[in-house]
């Protein structure tokens, strides 16, 4: 888990799982080798996700079916996660689907495109788990209406992750300083789901607008569904930007001033105010030098 003051990573594998439980499994192993603290797989129904008009029509959205997580992977993704120690997530795209998920899931993703389906909110906030919900397309009065809705309904860990559904977007439309916004207009944690694919970007997300949890796609090797669209991360590229961050956290300290350990030894070669000369008086009087 990340310390209260990082961003929670969260891998999002989407549907290049290819429903192969052993390349489901390797998404486990792949976001926690990169360092997150979970991942994330979506369950859904191409029926009760498009409407039959569309259905009907568009072979594209009927060919999606090949997507859809079998339900019978979620226990073994779930135990694989808690054996890896990260979190296992889910994102539920119909109203039984909350159910579905909750012995299995540590906290509910809600997708952009379902922000104005208030059952489905409510339903994830009154199982008491933690929400988090994607903000693309979406107004800020809309936000608002679907953060009300979760604490209305119970939801007492709820994070809005500020986000651009274009797959990929475009750097300089990423608005970033909408993570501040969001965060004040509805008092909850706010963070980044990055279809940008640029490190820069969820760099300037942590440190700059203070993400509090980052969401990315990834894919294992290149050949999943979605990664041709350009918007996936491998792992192998999400890995250094995620040390990274971490690192510089690391250095933060603890804010107050005072000698570090490893600079204490240089404290008695200071210059000694009697004279500006170094090292302090005390340290010339008994000075032998070290043996060459």
């Amino acid at each position: 888990m990340a310390s209260p003051r990082q961003p929670l990573f969260i891998a999002e594998a989407s549907s290049n799982h290819g429903r192969d439980l052993s390349r489901a499994l390797a998404f486990v192993d792949a976001a926690a080798d990169a360092g997150c603290d979970a991942v994330k797989f979506q369950l859904f129904k191409i029926d009760r996700m498009f409407a039959p008009e569309i259905l009907s029509q568009s072979p594209k959205h009927r060919a999606r079916r090949e997507w859809e997580l079998p339900l019978a992977h979620l226990n073994p993704l779930a135990e694989h996660c808690r054996a890896r120690g990260i979190q296992f997530s889910c994102t539920p795209f119909y109203l039984e689907a909350v159910e579905e998920l909750a012995p299995h899931v540590d906290f509910y993703k809600v997708a952009s495109y379902e922000l104005l389906v208030m059952p489905l909110l409510e339903a994830c906030a009154k199982s008491g788990k933690p929400v988090v919900l994607s903000t693309g397309m979406a107004t800020m009065e809309e936000i608002k209406h679907a953060a009300i809705t979760l604490k209305h309904a119970g939801a007492h860990d709820v994070t809005l992750l500020h986000c651009v559904s274009a797959y990929p977007t475009p750097a300089s439309e990423a608005n970033l300083s909408a993570i501040k916004s969001i965060r004040e207009a509805t008092g909850c944690k706010t963070g980044w789901s990055d279809h940008t694919r640029r490190p820069a970007v969820i760099e300037r997300a942590v440190h700059h607008w203070n993400a509090a949890a980052v969401e990315f796609h990834l894919d294992l090797d290149g050949e999943g569904a979605e990664y041709a669209n350009g918007h996936c991360w491998l792992p192998n590229e999400i890995a250094p930007v995620i040390a990274r961050i971490r690192e510089s956290f690391v250095a933060d300290g603890t804010g107050f001033k005072g000698p570090q350990p490893s600079e204490i030894a240089d404290r008695e070669w200071r210059a000694d105010p009697s004279d500006g000369m170094r090292p302090l008086l005390h340290i010339r009087a008994s000075y032998k030098p070290e043996a060459a």
